[in-house]
This record gives C-alpha cells, structure tokens and sequence, in this order.
C-alpha cells in the first residue's frame, strides 16, 4: 500500500486535468465552481465542485453516554440526530480551537480533553471539505453560544447502548456521525 504522502505512482497520478475552471456562485459558508476538464482517455467534460472550509465533528463521550444535537435539515426536510458538528466562515488555522467553539456553540460545554482522532473528506464526488474529528470528555456546562442558524437545536444525552441501536435502527443517518463513530471504535480497540 502507498501512503499518502508519496507522489508516484497510481495513487498520486492525476486522471483528470482541469482546462479551466469558474465560480459559479458564493455565499458566506460555501463556494460552487464548474470546471472544464479532460480525462486520460481524451474525453472532455464538466465537473461541478462544492467547496467549504474544514469542519469539526465532536464526539463528546461521558460516563457511557453521548451527547446528539437534534436539529432540523433543511436539504432533506427532516429533524435528525448527530453529533455536534460544523464549520466557520473562515479557514481553521487550529482545528482543536473549532471543536472546542463548535461543542460551546451547540451544547453549550466546555472539555478538559480533547482527544483528536482523525480527518477524513465528506463526500469528496462533489465537494471540498475536510472534517477533523475530536473526541470530548471532562465535560462541564458552560454558557450556550448557538449561532442564529442553530436556533432550534436540542441537545441529548443518550447512554451509548442506545445510540448505537439508533445508528442500526436507521434513527441516526447522518455519516459524518457513522463515520466518526466508527473511528472512535477502532482508536479505542487501540487503547487497551
């Protein structure tokens, strides 16, 4: 296996080379851009490429439980369960710094550890974003700073039994929490 880090062979190669490329609209969280582009076989196409900042995905974890936020989806109409998880309009120059203001933000607690175990891309067919994943314990209550979009979040704490029931169930769809979670099972295998 290559790792990442090396630049030959197929895993550095590109198969794709950009002709051109133009922003075709902005706001304050994200960028959309099309890009002109030529395969390696000579076919010549268009790629549509959603860009964000980095997020945070924050698994705060305590005494056998697990603290969601519920919210409201916009994009799929629907009130869901995650992890506290997001993004700010600028780049992260210290991704602990953001999920620590994301935990403040969305549960309104402070961590005495946070514990980094991973980054992975969010659906990187169509965009752009990276996700540092943390997990937070030594929680204690702290002031709520929920930004004016968050305003209908609930927060839950759920022992960790049911939360993983709720991911087999079909309750917890999102996957950035699957994901996370799944790395946190795998650090922790790791611990002992």
């Amino acid at each position: 296996m290559q790792s990442a880090d090396d630049s030959s062979g197929p895993i550095a190669s590109r198969s794709i080379t950009t002709l051109s490329s133009r922003e075709v609209y902005r706001n304050r969280w994200i960028r959309v851009r099309e890009d002109r582009i030529l395969r390696s076989n000579g076919q010549k196409g268009i790629y549509g490429v959603v860009e964000k900042e980095d997020g945070a995905i924050i698994l705060p974890v305590e005494d056998d439980r697990v603290w969601l936020v519920e919210q409201f989806r916009y994009t799929i109409q629907e009130r869901t369960l995650e992890l506290p998880q997001g993004a700010w309009e600028t780049a992260v120059e210290d991704p602990e710094e953001l999920a620590r203001g994301e935990l403040r933000e969305e549960l309104g607690m402070e961590a005495a550890q946070m514990t980094r175990l991973g980054i992975m891309w969010i659906a990187y067919g169509f965009a752009r974003q990276r996700e540092h994943i943390f997990l937070a314990t030594g929680l204690t209550p702290t002031q709520k700073d929920p930004d004016a979009e968050e305003h209908d979040l609930v927060a839950h704490s759920v022992p960790i039994a049911e939360f993983e029931r709720m991911i087999l169930d079909g309750t917890i769809r999102d996957d950035c929490t699957l994901a996370a979670w799944g790395l946190y099972l795998l650090w922790k295998t790791r611990q002992q």
